[in-house]
């Protein structure tokens, strides 16, 4: 970009461009009519962790693909391969979508020319077929997916497929094209060499740094041998005058997106030096200008839409979106409409590729969605840890694994399956059926039938008095709780904000004793129930992510009202009318990189304890710090807790920031309604470092609690 901008003030005309990799699109688009201003303007203006996120932005998905944030990462996905059935991870560890809704919008404008030598500048691009290693010159077809194939840097971004060719990154066969230029019939070349120096010892550790060093040198092999070629004429003794353009780009390398702005300043600088020889090269004044605006005709603008069509799609149907898009038959042509609504397909997680294109029809303008479903699909397998100590001897481990089968039908049915083993072992099941397509504001009924089995060892601890120390309670007993449930669930989603359920939960509950140090014999403690209810949830959501959110809020609402029958030891059978009403609310605002999130946190149970033992549990990190985990128990729960936390400046690898925080808590369990008091509330705070991981949140740090002591503790994911 840098040379660009002294070219164009040498008034030095470029008859022809050949570019590989992020070449090609500089090249490309600059070829397109763009000028080296507005291309700078661009680049300087982007948000570059956005453009290779991943994931669209959270809060455009569905409340289904956000709460699966809340069992396991989405960072780490697999699937299965659709002929041998064997395990079958991404193609790549980058998202090119962002990338490819760029190239699309600034290659619209030329979107009719076909043939790249009748762009405003004939232009070539590189990229390398995958299968025989040979490369691949564009020299017709869509502009935005000839750059794109350019740039497809194995194991960072997906190949992408033109033509039936599975196509790489132009880098690895020839990343400086002077042979291509040359056949287009270019004989003066200005060649710029603006690419990745070999890494030293130091950095070649770990697999991804000699994965990257071996990249780096089969790139700079055909580097070097472009180079020799400037010397030597196209089939003759006679040699082409030519101008190499080599900054020094120090520490910097052309993958380093995010110091675009020293990358221009470091090329502008250096071709400035070579001003004298570029002044030879000028074009009078008059002649730059009229080749200025020759180069800058304006594009015919888009005629209305007269039809949107899906294209690619096997196993996926799109097309029950329809009603959601804001690009509709009739309406003229929106840029920002055509991206939203490609954005809104990427956003089901089911997409590989998620662009758009515009065919001209004799009648008005067509709208083609171009989707590749993801490779690995439709059978998505997540794995996750959640791992936690205090240091002292206590701690908990577990192993998770997600399945998650898409499309079962048309409608969009899906299969959920979670599986836990370890500490807590666990697992759930869920049947979800949409019945019929969303509306245009994303609305839409389902039936969801789950089931769910946990098996718990709790440590059981004597009612606390309201203002009693927690220090030294005696433990009363360790137990195992087994839960078994199933439900049949009628609910409606609510857009990417949420959904409300309205259903039946039958759910049997078993307490079996393990030792006692408080009580006599163990067999009297043992608790069996049976629950009837129906349930009332709601939940909204819109967290930017959900971990270290920076930005948005959440809200859970959990209802029910039932009866139950419990079997205990220490009393007679009791049958009993229930009523559980559950809220959590959560709102996260930042400055900068300090980040604020108030929480507040309400659990009322309506029925009698039994055996002591409340309904719900207080205790452990950011659930009243400090406090042992289930330390305090009842059937009546507040808690409130206000975060602070600032993303570190360190350079994350494997994670999207470091982070370092407080938390302050209060909160208490009482057993009756008419005990509750917010006076008797007890204070808990944490101080943590931690780091937003591929397996989930990582926290290390202090618990302290004023009325029950400190030590250190360590979290891992989830539990």
């Amino acid at each position: 970009m840098g040379v660009l901008k002294v070219l164009e003030r040498a008034h030095v005309p470029i008859d022809m461009i050949a570019g590989t990799s992020m070449g090609a699109i500089i090249g490309g688009l600059y070829a397109s009519g763009m000028s080296a201003e507005a291309l700078e303007q661009v680049l300087l203006g982007l948000d570059w962790d956005a453009l290779f996120a991943n994931r669209v932005p959270r809060e455009a998905l569905s409340l289904r693909r956000k709460e699966e944030d809340f069992e396991i990462s989405p960072a780490l996905e697999m699937g299965l391969h659709p002929v041998t059935g064997m395990p079958m991870l991404p193609l790549g560890s980058v998202s090119s979508r962002g990338l490819e809704w760029l190239l699309r919008r600034y290659t619209l404008p030329v979107r009719q020319l076909r043939n790249f030598d009748v762009l405003p500048i004939p232009f070539r691009a590189v990229a390398t077929d995958m299968e025989n290693g040979q490369a691949v010159v564009f020299r017709e077809g869509d502009l935005a997916t000839a750059l794109r194939a350019s740039m497809s840097v194995p194991g960072v971004f997906p190949p992408t497929e033109v033509n039936g060719r599975i196509l790489g990154d132009g880098g690895l066969v020839d990343n400086l094209p002077v042979d291509v230029v040359r056949e287009m019939g270019a004989d003066l070349l200005i060649v710029v060499n603006i690419g990745t120096p070999l890494s030293r010892r130091e950095a070649l550790g770990t697999a991804f740094g000699l994965t990257a060093q071996m990249i780096n040198i089969l790139t700079e092999q055909n580097v070097q041998n472009s180079i020799r070629q400037l010397s030597q004429g196209p089939g003759t003794s006679a040699a082409p005058r030519t101008l190499l353009i080599e900054p020094d780009l120090g520490t910097i390398s052309a993958g380093d997106f995010s110091s675009a702005r020293q990358l221009i300043a470091l090329a502008e600088q250096y071709t400035e030096t070579l001003r004298p020889r570029l002044d030879v090269l000028a074009l009078p004044l008059n002649e730059w200008h009229a080749r200025q605006t020759a180069l800058q005709t304006p594009a015919p603008q888009p005629r209305p839409i007269v039809q949107i069509r899906f294209s690619d799609s096997l196993i996926t149907h799109p097309e029950r979106y329809r009603a959601q898009f804001e690009s509709q038959v009739g309406q003229p042509f929106d840029l920002q409409r055509a991206e939203r609504d490609s954005q809104r397909l990427a956003a089901t997680d089911d997409y590989l590729h998620a662009d758009y294109q515009l065919d001209d029809l004799p009648e008005g303008s067509g709208l083609v969605f171009s989707l590749e479903e993801k490779p690995w699909g439709p059978n998505y397998f997540r794995l996750g840890l959640g791992l936690s100590s205090d240091f002292a001897g206590q701690g908990d481990f577990n192993i998770k694994l997600s399945h998650n089968r898409h499309w079962l039908n048309r409608f969009g049915a899906e299969w959920r399956n979670r599986l836990q083993i370890g500490s807590v072992p666990r697992w759930f099941t869920e049947l979800y059926q949409p019945i019929g397509d969303p509306g245009p504001s994303g609305s839409a009924w389902f039936v969801a039938a789950h089931g769910s089995g946990e098996r718990r060892h709790m440590s059981v601890y004597p009612v606390l008095p309201p203002q009693a120390s927690a220090r030294s309670v005696p433990l009363l007993w360790h137990d195992t709780r087994n839960q078994v449930g199933t439900g049949l669930d009628l609910g409606q989603t609510w857009g990417t904000y949420g959904e409300l359920r309205i259903g039946v939960l039958r759910q049997a509950n078993q307490i079996e004793p393990e030792s006692y140090a408080q009580v006599g014999q163990t067999s009297n403690l043992r608790l069996t129930s049976d629950e009837r209810a129906l349930r009332l949830g709601v939940q909204i959501d819109r967290l930017d992510h959900g971990s270290f959110p920076t930005r948005g809020y959440r809200m859970r609402l959990n209802a029910l009202s039932g009866t139950r029958q419990v079997t205990s030891g220490l009393q007679p059978r009791i049958e009993e009318q229930f009523r559980r009403f559950e809220t959590e609310w959560m709102a996260v605002h930042s400055a900068g990189r300090q980040t604020f999130e108030v929480s507040l946190l309400t659990q009322v149970a309506h029925q009698q304890m039994i055996s002591g033992i409340g309904q719900y549990t207080l205790g452990g990190f950011q659930h009243l710090s400090g406090y042992q985990p289930g330390q305090l128990s009842g059937n009546q729960v507040v808690l409130a807790r206000l975060d602070w936390y600032t993303r570190l400046s360190q350079q994350p690898v494997l994670t999207r920031g470091f982070f370092s925080g407080v938390s302050l808590e209060a909160g208490n369990a009482w057993a009756e309604p008419s005990t509750v008091a917010l006076n008797q509330l007890r204070l808990g705070s944490s101080l943590f470092l931690g780091a937003d991981t591929g397996v989930g949140p990582l926290y290390f740090g202090l618990n302290w609690a004023p009325q029950a002591g400190s030590g250190l503790f360590l979290q891992l994911g989830r539990l």
